[in-house]
């Protein structure tokens, strides 16, 4: 697929010499592929040879983004800087280089430490590089991204799900390198500020470094962060405590021979992007930095975070002997009421706030399985494989006394309001480009670039209707910079090639009627997923529409800080292999 917006130049060439160029990119497209095939058998041996549930669950150090004095809470400076080090993901494994952020290199961890806040207490944080001039994983400049002039290896940070001013969003174009030799056009301070003003609830930060976005994270730049609010947490009674309230970070990586990380270094259409391929899957599952771990729990209830931290894998968790799933939050916001379920989908980026009570398991252990296709939704199957694993918990034999509880009622402000009449509409066109033979070789939303103008440009204090059109095979997490998020309706396009021809000719969805089109079948919302939230799923072939709201949703309050200011904020998909290859657009906030 070519879009409208991007022109494609012929040199007047002969007959002949086109085949040639054929039959040359045709014997290159072979060899990349028996290259890839033979690297792919290679990393699942090596997979398949790392014994399961042999390394207990790490915990990641906590840091506290305030501090007390006398009976006032008061806000703090953070120093968080990014090191080079040697992580241990597996037993049988050797040390392997990764990228990590900590208070020092001896106590830095993949993945970060975990930021604990307290609402409305603003914290302050100076993100430092003390990274080596070179990258630890292939890179590719046919792609938009950084090139520095000095070395050193690009970064900078944005606290995903946080509202707060654009200067400390993490902008693409706000990279710098070691010590702040070096710093992108969009750079201005070393120190950002996180209000905390929203509701309570669960966030991650990783880096956003422009084109490198999916490197750094699969190096390890990654962490989480909680906002806390007692007077919303405490009188639900929920599983708390280091031993009983616990962060699962879920991603998958793949290892070399020697034990170091592995990411291609060829391409899947190496004549247009030398490295870069659609979607990055390792053939192991890590949790908090190791290899299908194990977690010992006792017979009673217990709160986990889960948060997807996958380039670009869905997980589609469930229980190996039954037990539900309580879902008490989705991505930073609490739910109104918590939700049973015995499967929970996630898309990379997602977090999910669940309750497991142990003490109903008929078995001494559980499995925490995944069964979601890579790429998702069409793709491989995990299920009866290694991927098709995540962890294990062992199951003590006697029942422990519990004082938690499963709340009946969570939050008021869960709920979202349809849209008025008046209410601003947009819609949001994701596209592939395609080879004559089907590799993709770029991805954009409306047809458009990261550095083309701004076109969305929502005002302060509203909330919009974004209907979200995906002309792609694969499901896209969209995620929002500042912007919460709920979907409302999630409907098929009938005659699809027949729009999908007209949008690829012009490019506008209404002269291409989408109202003619999107008329088919809906697709329920999960009840866990009904809540203010910073990612949602864009199935491939629907229009989902979202309502998304530009101010703090509890309150109905907008921004305390001026959130029109440079450099702005963006919102793309967040599989990192499609951000990273122009699924990214700028966001531009009115007064």
């Amino acid at each position: 697929m070519l879009l409208p917006a991007f022109h494609t130049y012929q040199m007047p060439l002969q007959r002949n010499m086109i085949s040639k160029m054929k039959q040359h990119l045709m014997l290159l497209l072979m060899v990349v592929t028996m290259t890839v095939i033979e690297a792919q058998m290679t990393l699942q041996q090596g997979a398949a040879s790392l014994q399961l549930y042999v390394d207990p669950l790490p915990q990641m150090p906590i840091i506290y983004g305030f501090s007390m004095e006398g009976a006032n809470l008061v806000s703090v400076n953070l120093t968080i800087s990014m090191y080079q080090i040697n992580w241990s993901f597996h037993r049988d494994l050797p040390p392997t280089p990764v990228f990590v952020y900590g208070t020092s290199a001896e106590t830095a961890t993949f993945p970060g430490p975990t930021i604990i806040a307290r609402h409305g207490v603003p914290l302050y944080v100076k993100w430092e590089n003390q990274l080596p001039d070179h990258h630890i994983l292939p890179t590719d400049n046919t792609i938009s991204t950084v090139n520095t002039t000095m070395g050193g290896v690009p970064t900078v940070v944005h606290l995903h799900g946080s509202i707060h001013p654009p200067q400390s969003d993490g902008s693409a174009f706000a990279w710098f390198t070691r010590d702040f030799k070096e710093v992108g056009p969009k750079w201005t301070q070393t120190t950002y500020m996180y209000p905390n003003i929203q509701p309570p609830g669960n966030l991650w930060y990783h880096d956003h470094a422009l084109g490198l976005t999916r490197v750094n994270l699969l190096a390890g730049l990654l962490g989480a962060y909680i906002i806390e609010k007692p007077e919303v947490d405490d009188p639900m009674d929920l599983p708390s405590g280091e031993d009983d309230d616990i962060h699962l970070i879920i991603a998958d990586r793949s290892f070399n021979t020697d034990g170091t990380l592995y990411m291609n270094s060829t391409g899947n259409v190496p004549s247009i992007h030398p490295q870069w391929q659609p979607e990055y899957f390792g053939e192991a599952i890590t949790v908090n930095g190791k290899a299908w771990p194990f977690l010992n729990v006792e017979r009673r209830r217990y709160r986990f975070r889960i948060l997807n931290a996958c380039n670009a894998r869905y997980l589609n968790l469930s229980l190996s002997n039954g037990l539900s799933f309580y879902v008490i939050g989705s991505d930073s916001s609490y739910l109104a009421a918590p939700v049973e379920t015995p499967t929970i989908l996630l898309s990379p980026a997602e977090l999910v706030d669940v309750i497991v009570d142990f003490s109903n398991s008929t078995t001494p252990c559980a499995e925490l399985l995944n069964s979601a296709t890579y790429p998702y939704p069409s793709g491989i199957a995990s299920t009866g494989t290694q991927l098709g694993k995540v962890m294990m918990f062992h199951i003590n034999d006697q029942k422990m006394s519990d004082n938690s509880t499963i709340p009946e009622k969570e939050v008021n402000y869960a709920n979202v309001t349809m849209p008025e009449p008046s209410t601003k509409t947009r819609y949001i066109v994701m596209y592939e480009n395609n080879t004559q033979s089907g590799e993709v070789t770029n991805l954009y939303i409306n047809g458009l670039r990261l550095e083309d103008p701004v076109t969305e440009t929502p005002k302060c204090g509203t909330t919009e209707l974004w209907h979200v059109i995906n002309l792609t095979p694969d499901n896209h997490p969209l995620h929002v910079h500042l912007g919460m998020m709920q979907a409302i309706d999630i409907t098929e396009l009938l005659r699809y090639q027949q729009f999908s021809n007209c949008m690829t000719q012009l490019n506008d969805a209404v002269q291409c009627n989408v109202t003619d089109h999107a008329v088919g079948k809906t697709l329920p919302i999960p009840e866990y997923e009904k809540t203010w939230k910073n990612v949602v799923k864009i199935e491939p072939s629907y229009m989902t529409s979202i309502m998304v709201a530009f101010k703090i949703v509890d309150t109905n309050q907008t921004y305390p800080f001026d959130a029109t200011a440079e450099p702005g904020y963006v919102y793309h998909c967040h599989i990192l292999d499609h951000e990273d290859n122009e699924m990214i657009r700028p966001l531009k906030l009115l007064p």
